[in-house]
C-alpha cells in the first residue's frame, strides 16, 4: 500500500499535463482519482493538493480535482476543510470555480453545512 506522500508525489509528476484525446482515459485524471482516495484518511495532505491544483488555469484539471477530491474532503471533513476552501475561494477566482464544481456528499449534505455551501455558491457565481 503507497503513502498519501507518494501517491500525491507520483501524481504531481504528471500534472499538469494536458488531456487525453477524446474518448482516451486521461491519466491525470487516474492519478487525481488515486488522491482522492486518502480525502478520509488524510485531509490536511490531500486539502494541500487541493489548494494547489484546484487553482490552476485549466478547467479540466480544475474538474478532476473538484469531483474526484475536493467534494470528497467536503463529505467526510466538512467542517475542518470548509473554511479552508472557501477562505481560498474569495480571494482567487479559480478556485472559486473549482469549488463550485463540487456535488454535496456526505457531511456537506447535511442541513446548516449544505446552507453554508450553496450560500457560498451564490456568492462566488456572483463574484466569477
Amino acid at each position: 500500500m503507497r503513502s498519501v506522500a507518494a501517491v500525491i508525489r507520483a501524481t504531481e509528476r504528471i500534472l499538469p499535463g494536458r488531456a487525453a484525446p477524446k474518448g482516451e482515459i486521461d491519466p491525470r485524471w487516474q492519478a487525481i482519482i488515486d488522491v482522492g482516495e486518502f480525502a478520509q484518511s488524510n485531509p490536511d495532505e490531500v486539502w494541500a493538493f487541493v489548494a494547489k491544483w484546484g487553482r490552476y488555469r485549466s478547467a479540466d484539471l480544475r474538474a478532476a480535482v473538484a469531483t474526484c477530491v475536493l467534494e470528497h474532503l467536503l463529505e467526510h471533513h466538512f467542517r475542518r476543510i470548509f473554511p479552508r476552501a472557501a477562505d481560498l475561494a474569495r480571494i482567487n477566482q479559480n478556485f472559486a470555480r473549482t469549488l463550485t464544481m463540487c456535488w454535496l456528499l456526505g457531511q456537506a449534505k447535511r442541513p446548516a453545512n449544505s446552507w453554508a455551501f450553496l450560500s457560498l455558491a451564490q456568492e462566488l457565481r456572483h463574484a466569477i
